[in-house]
């Protein structure tokens, strides 16, 4: 039986790369995958996933309301999909994590997601709240503070690097706006320590 996968973690623990590899290692065995990335998400290109270290695919763009096991039921009959992977994973609406439950269930493909688990102000995406709910296997990526200490935390930062600590909770960005620390360095860096 397949199974719905979440692996979470903060910024910079290697997620995009992760499903970049696992993606080639079901093309080297001469499987097909379908990758799916947020449309809201444009840093590599509408469609696109690109890891920091360089790594990058073609991927289709998910927007909130499409319907992720209608769009696998229908590429899979065209040709078998070996596995199904999603980036960025956090902006994934609490229905559609209920869709990717039913590709694993119903059309028996392994579905492999990669996100964040909580937003700037620490506090659960809907997506990743349901995946943390319904996935069957939950996996951290661990990354590290500045301190060396594990990083849990997705610090905003402002363009002079002071912590934000307020704003909408999707503001897409890179090492530019986020960094990732461990709890106590987020709570030193909004005042809260």
């Amino acid at each position: 039986m397949a199974k719905v996968y979440f692996y979470y973690s903060a910024m910079n623990a290697g997620k995009s790369t992760v499903l970049l590899q696992s993606s080639y290692n079901y093309h080297e065995r001469g499987m097909r995958t379908l990758l799916f990335a947020p449309a809201l998400d444009t840093r590599a290109g509408y469609g696109r996933i690109q890891s920091r270290i360089g790594l990058a695919s073609d991927a289709l763009a998910l927007k909130p309301d499409d319907n992720l096991l209608e769009q696998v039921r229908t590429a899979h009959a065209a040709a078998p999909v070996a596995c199904v992977l999603v980036d960025e994973a956090q902006f994934l609406s609490p229905a559609q994590v209920g869709q990717l439950t039913d590709v694993a269930d119903a059309l028996n493909i392994p579905v492999l997601s990669y996100g964040l688990r909580t937003d700037f102000q620490a506090r659960l995406f809907p997506g990743s709240a349901a995946l943390l709910a319904l996935a069957d296997t939950l996996i951290e990526l661990k990354t590290i503070c500045h301190c060396g200490r594990k990083a849990t935390m997705n610090l905003r930062v402002a363009a002079d690097g002071r912590a934000v600590k307020e704003g909408a909770q999707v503001e897409i960005g890179g090492n530019d706006r986020y960094v990732a620390v461990c709890r106590r360095h987020f709570k030193e860096a909004l005042g809260s320590a």
